[in-house]
């Protein structure tokens, strides 16, 4: 059998309305590299006309999450954007071969929070239904991006978003993974986004803090200064998770 290589690979994560495709910049770059990644599409991004409740959430992400790192031999670093840390927290826990996480102004929750309460936002009544990704009073979805809906980039990604579902919005942490391991936070300098008012917040639980330029997704408008960081942390983790001290 074939050894198992001991540097890490990427599992890349989208947060919500995103898919696979706004990895695809930074994948190129690690790629040129010589680092190998992988990412995985949400359940609670959802692309039907017409979907059938109950609707995906939180919990059926986490799950897609762990059933990839199932399916990677050797070390993984798993990086989470915006939404994207919620399942990533909760799936990490007790996944022995996470050897870091890196949350991407991301929501970096502990146990019994949920995305939107961390705003203050009260839990609905029901959790059926979508979240459509137009929302003119946060200046979305422009804002996950320079904040101009006139700018050709800004529109094309834009224009690729999809419904979340209100479940995952709001189901909340059972496990917090990131406190048995090792991980870092990013803060972008041009977070035009509601997660931007939180960032610093959520960075506090981290071991180590980083910050880069580029709005909401770095990783999309500076993949080469967000891979630059990926790297450099890739550099310093040990090959077998460390379980830390709380």
């Amino acid at each position: 059998m074939p050894e198992v290589d001991d540097r890490p690979t990427f599992l890349l994560v989208p947060g919500g309305n995103h898919g696979p495709w706004i990895w695809e910049r930074l994948q190129g770059v690690l790629k040129d590299h010589g680092w190998t990644s992988r990412t995985v599409s949400l359940a609670s991004a959802v692309e039907e006309e017409a979907p059938t409740e109950p609707l995906p959430g939180m919990y059926d992400d986490a799950q897609i999450i762990v059933d990839a790192l199932d399916g990677i031999a050797g070390p993984v670093i798993v990086v989470a954007h915006s939404y994207g840390g919620v399942p990533v927290t909760e799936a990490i826990a007790g996944v022995s071969n996470v050897v870091h996480a890196v949350y991407v102004a991301a929501y970096m929750l502990d146990v019994g929070e949920g995305m939107f309460q961390t705003h203050g936002v009260p839990v609905p009544d029901s959790l059926a239904g979508l979240r459509f990704p137009e929302n003119p009073d946060l200046n979305l979805p422009a804002a996950f991006y320079d904040g101009d809906p006139t700018n050709p980039e800004t529109a094309e990604a834009s224009s690729r978003l999809v419904p979340q579902t209100v479940r995952a919005d709001f189901e909340t942490v059972t496990r917090a993974g990131w406190r048995d391991v090792a991980n870092s936070y990013v803060i972008p300098s041009g977070d035009l986004s509601i997660t931007g008012t939180v960032a610093e917040e959520m960075a506090a639980r981290a071991d180590t803090v980083y910050r880069c330029p580029g709005h909401h997704a770095p990783f999309y408008s500076n993949p080469k200064e967000f891979a630059e960081i990926l790297m450099e942390i890739a550099a310093g983790v040990q090959p077998h998770r460390q379980k830390r001290r709380v």
